[in-house]
């Protein structure tokens, strides 16, 4: 099944949508959201009437607040670290590879697994309400795959995705366009109209033009990746990382080690 109460799936041709609608947890993803997004990108490449693919969260606090810290809990070694972290790489890595434009639509927060989502995404439309972030060193203490630290180093360069990372502060919408990580602002009033507009000059261009341009930029993004296990399992099977999870669990500050 693709769509879940979770996750919406709608066709409307020549534009496909999917909605993630957790709003009462700023629309955080659980691995039946993740599975329902894979299932997405399949149905999306399948169906030759869609031409546009529209990515957005439920109400207006996030697109997506990153991942159910829940699923953490339940975290023993650093092989779970390299489970997780190549169970969102088949997600992320299949819509980062979608054969139609997508834009992602962001309104709040796109923050940990949310702004990976909406880093692969082709265009991001935001409203001046939004906030990007990878706050993983103040909150969890853990990591992203060397895929991910790929794509945000070719999205916005090495120096901010360590400012990005390091800081662990929210970029603002403004910031976020002079970086890369949006391509414009729109007040949020004019938001819907303005995405209908892109999706219709999308929809009239090339498609094998585009189609050919992303699947060149995936390629030169991820080619010559290295392995980079050692540094994943090194990292969730840390203290730190475990007690950074049972203190956001806990609502306290995590206490760092080192170890």
């Amino acid at each position: 099944m693709i769509e879940t109460d979770q996750l919406l799936f709608e066709r409307r041709e020549p534009v496909a949508s999917i909605t993630f609608n957790r709003p009462e947890a700023r629309n955080a993803m659980t691995w039946e959201m993740y599975n329902a997004l894979y299932e997405c990108c399949e149905a999306v490449d399948a169906d030759d009437d869609i031409r546009v693919l529209v990515l957005r969260g439920a109400g207006d606090k996030a697109f997506v607040a990153g991942t159910d810290i829940k699923q953490f809990l339940e975290f023993e070694s650093g092989e779970d670290g390299i489970a997780y972290e190549k169970r969102m790489e088949r997600v992320i890595g299949r819509l980062e590879a979608v054969r139609k434009p997508t834009v992602a639509v962001i309104d709040g927060y796109a923050i940990g697994g949310g702004l990976s989502i909406a880093a692969v995404s082709d265009l991001r439309i935001c409203t001046p309400e939004a906030k990007f972030g990878m706050p993983i060193a103040r909150t969890l203490g853990n990591c992203l795959s060397i895929e991910n630290y790929a794509r945000l180093m070719a999205l916005i360069g090495p120096a901010r995705t360590k400012a990005l990372i390091f800081t662990a502060r929210m970029f603002s919408a403004e910031e976020a366009l002079a970086a890369g990580l949006a391509t414009e602002i729109v007040v949020r009033e004019e938001l819907d109209g303005r995405v209908s507009e892109l999706c219709a000059v999308l929809e009239t261009h090339a498609p094998i033009t585009m189609r050919v341009t992303k699947e060149a930029l995936r390629r030169l993004t991820l080619a010559g990746i290295p392995d980079a296990s050692d540094l994943v399992r090194e990292t969730y099977s840390s203290h730190d990382f475990h007690e950074g999870v049972a203190a956001f669990a806990e609502k306290r500050r995590p206490d760092w080690q080192g170890r």
